[in-house]
């Protein structure tokens, strides 16, 4: 029996109506983080507000796969070829520091390069590049952009190192007041409001375990349209490229950074492929696009691989490459409409996304421009020149 799959609609997605007032609020929150990080992260350099810490960028090819079946080969997705790829790793805080401090929520930022059809990004509809943000969990602790007002100023309060002088009973306290806040968005929200479901997710990014960037799956968390249909997209390696990779499990605690070191000990030695696979809707309820703390069964609708990721041996090792990592922008939003991300988080990463690259490369002194080519990113002026 043919499985049958949600049609993509309008009306899958919900709007609200306090939407652009949250929106201006998370903006100006991001404004303030990114400003005031030229000083407060001690490196001399604004950071971003989410995926602060880069740990390399690697050159890569995307090849997108013949012969799929049609529910998959929609969009980018339905012409095979092979595409120049690039790959951002990162952290997924907002912060710089040991990665003890930071925890083993982790990113990559993917944009292939070459892909016919406007972006929907109004002011570069024409750079023929696309973009994932992901990150190693298939869930996100937001599910709309008014609580996320509440939870973004809590992570500053809350601190990711205790200062020298606070006692164990101060630090409790501290977590105490962080968790009440959650919950009831600063004792804003009835209780039939509180964010039990989000605080249990977020409970679940502090038990990801330290391992090479290489080993971990990376998701989209939030669906987006896939041409006729709904979806979710992951990056998970490809076993026979897994079994192969030495530094393995991480301790944090031995050393001051963790994860640059392992990944670029791997890529200097092999080369490395991750599958990009789709998970198409079958059940709105089941599978609901404005929820993203419901992880969606793979016994629902399993993921089909749509194209390889393949990652050439390189030495990114460099101060060099670390400074066209920060220089380069990656958004959810710089994709075709067959692709659009849907959902009230989704929707808010646009604009957010978008001035946070405008304010980074204004603070830093950097060119914004998009490249149209792996040559412009490594060949170029070091950082200054590109996206």
């Amino acid at each position: 029996m043919t499985q049958e799959f949600v049609r993509f609609s309008p009306d899958v997605e919900h709007f609200d109506d306090n939407f652009a007032k949250n929106l201006e609020s998370v903006i100006e929150d991001m404004k303030r983080h990114t400003e005031r990080s030229v000083e407060v992260e001690g490196i001399q350099r604004a950071v971003r507000n989410a995926h602060a810490k880069g740990y390399g960028l690697a050159r890569g090819e995307v090849e997108i796969l013949a012969g799929l079946p049609k529910p998959y080969a929609q969009g980018i997705y339905g012409h095979p070829g092979r595409h120049e790829a690039l790959v951002r790793f990162s952290q997924g805080t907002s912060h710089t520091g040991a990665d003890r401090f930071l925890g083993a929520a982790v990113g990559i930022g993917l944009k292939i390069f070459g892909i016919d059809g406007e972006t929907l990004l109004d002011d570069e509809p024409d750079s023929r590049t696309f973009d994932y943000a992901m990150i190693n969990l298939p869930v996100f602790f937001v599910n709309d952009i008014e609580h996320y007002v509440f939870i973004a100023p809590l992570f500053e309060s809350l601190g990711l190192v205790a200062p020298a002088d606070e006692s164990p009973e101060e630090r409790q306290a501290k977590m105490y007041l962080f968790l009440h806040d959650w919950v009831t968005g600063k004792g804003t929200l009835p209780p039939e409001r509180w964010a039990w479901k989000e605080l249990a997710t977020f409970l679940q990014f502090t038990k990801v375990k330290y391992v090479n960037l290489l080993l971990s799956t990376y998701w989209t968390m939030g669906a987006v349209r896939h041409g006729d249909h709904i979806a979710k997209v992951r990056v998970a390696p490809v076993q026979e490229f897994a079994d192969r990779v030495m530094l393995r499990t991480l301790d944090p605690l031995a050393q001051e950074q963790v994860f640059r070191p392992a990944l670029v000990a791997e890529l200097r030695e092999r080369p490395y492929e991750f599958d990009i696979q789709v998970q198409l809707c079958t059940d709105l309820d089941h599978m609901p696009v404005e929820d993203l703390t419901v992880p969606w069964s793979e016994t629902l609708s399993p993921f089909v691989t749509v194209a390889k990721l393949r990652l050439p041996r390189q030495d990114i090792g460099g101060d060099d490459n670390l400074d066209r990592m920060d220089a380069t922008s990656m958004t959810p939003w710089r994709v075709t409409q067959e692709h659009r991300p849907l959902g009230n988080i989704m929707r808010a990463r646009k604009e957010v996304y978008r001035q946070s690259s405008i304010l980074r490369h204004q603070l830093n002194h950097q060119v914004r421009k998009e490249p149209g080519s792996l040559a412009e990113v490594f060949e170029g002026d070091g950082g200054h020149g590109t996206a």
